[in-house]
């Protein structure tokens, strides 16, 4: 049993067919999409988490359906939740991929172990 929302899994992956350096990882609860060695996107049960550029949730104020990603009781800087029902439109998923890969290259790569 998968513990990832395999249909939201594979419409991201459609949006990134274009991309030369993709690698999906299982993680944590879900698949993560890595883009050019940086986690930039993940696919759980219930949604997507998104990495942007923590000075965009500003200007989110108006979109529905996403939250601050918060682990250990503490918020996530640059990582949020957008839930699975605002994701079913194509135009709402392409919105929330671009900022992912628009912040990509500024996202620090995490240290290798």
């Amino acid at each position: 049993m998968r513990t990832y929302n395999e249909t939201l899994a594979l419409r991201v992956a459609e949006r990134l067919m274009h991309i030369p350096d993709v690698e999906e990882k299982l993680m944590f609860t879900g698949l993560v999409f890595m883009v050019n060695g940086k986690m930039c996107i993940g696919v759980s049960k219930e949604g997507m988490m998104v990495r942007l550029d923590p000075n965009d949730l500003d200007n989110l104020s108006d979109k529905d359906g996403w939250e601050q990603m918060v682990m250990g009781g503490r918020p996530m800087k640059g990582y949020i939740s957008v839930s699975e029902d605002v994701l079913g439109r194509n135009d709402e998923l392409d919105f929330w991929v671009k900022l992912a890969l628009d912040f990509n290259p500024y996202a620090k790569a995490s240290k290798k172990k």
